[in-house]
C-alpha cells in the first residue's frame, strides 16, 4: 500500500507541481487542495494524463465547514470534494477545493470531464448552495423546486421556514409556514439485567 501511495504521490506532484496547496496521506488514501482557480484545470489533468488517468469520478459534495468539529473554522466556509478513481492504474485520489467567496460560493463545474458530476453537482447546489459554474442544468436534485434556502447548511434551521402540502379546497398544493412546534426528545433507555447474556 505504502508503495502504490508512494508512486500516485510522486505522479499527482509531477503533472500538478505547485497547483497543489496541500497533499494528506491519511487511513491510506491521498487528499489534495486545491484553489479554485486551478480546480478545473487540475480536474483535466487528472483525467487526461497519461500517467494517471482518473477516468471515474465516483462522487462529489459539498461541505459547510462553519463550526468545523464544533470550533470555529478560520477559512473558507464551503468545500467541494471529489473522489476519483483509475481503474486502470488501480488508485484513488479525493481532490478539495474552497469556494473564495463564502456568501456566493461558486466552483467550476466537472460535467464536461465526468458525466457523472451532473446530478453530484445539482445535490451539492440543492443541499449546500455551491453554484458549479459551466453547469447546463444546474437545478434543484431533491427539494422542491419553490423551495427557499439550502438545507444541509449548518444555519438552516431544524424545522425549515415553510412547509408544503396539498389542499383539497383549492385543489393543488400550497406553501405555508412551518406549522411543527420544536421540541426536544429525549430518548426512553431500557435496561435489563440479563442483556445481551451478561450477568
Amino acid at each position: 500500500m505504502t508503495v502504490r501511495l508512494d508512486k500516485l504521490q510522486a505522479a499527482l506532484e509531477a503533472a500538478l507541481g505547485n497547483r497543489i496547496k496541500t497533499l494528506r496521506r491519511e487511513r491510506g488514501e491521498i487528499t489534495i487542495t486545491v484553489a479554485a482557480a486551478d480546480y478545473l484545470g487540475v480536474a483535466r489533468t487528472l483525467h487526461d494524463d497519461e500517467t494517471l488517468k482518473f477516468e471515474q469520478l465516483i462522487d462529489l459534495c459539498g461541505i459547510d465547514y462553519s463550526q468545523w468539529k464544533d470550533q470555529p473554522w478560520d477559512g473558507p466556509r464551503f468545500c467541494v470534494v471529489s473522489h476519483l478513481l483509475s481503474v486502470g492504474l488501480n488508485w484513488r485520489v479525493r481532490l478539495k477545493v474552497f469556494a473564495p467567496d463564502d456568501d456566493v460560493p461558486v466552483v467550476a463545474s466537472l460535467t464536461e470531464l465526468w458525466s457523472s458530476a451532473n446530478w453530484f453537482e445539482r445535490e451539492a447546489f440543492d443541499m449546500i448552495g455551491v453554484v458549479f459554474d459551466g453547469h447546463v442544468d444546474l437545478r434543484r436534485i431533491l427539494t422542491d423546486y419553490g423551495f427557499i434556502g439550502h438545507p444541509l447548511r449548518k444555519d438552516f434551521p431544524v424545522s425549515g421556514h415553510v412547509e408544503m402540502r396539498y389542499d383539497a379546497e383549492k385543489k393543488r398544493v400550497i406553501y405555508q409556514p412551518v406549522t411543527i412546534e420544536p421540541r426536544e426528545i429525549t430518548p426512553r433507555i431500557i435496561r435489563e439485567d440479563n442483556y445481551g447474556g451478561l450477568h
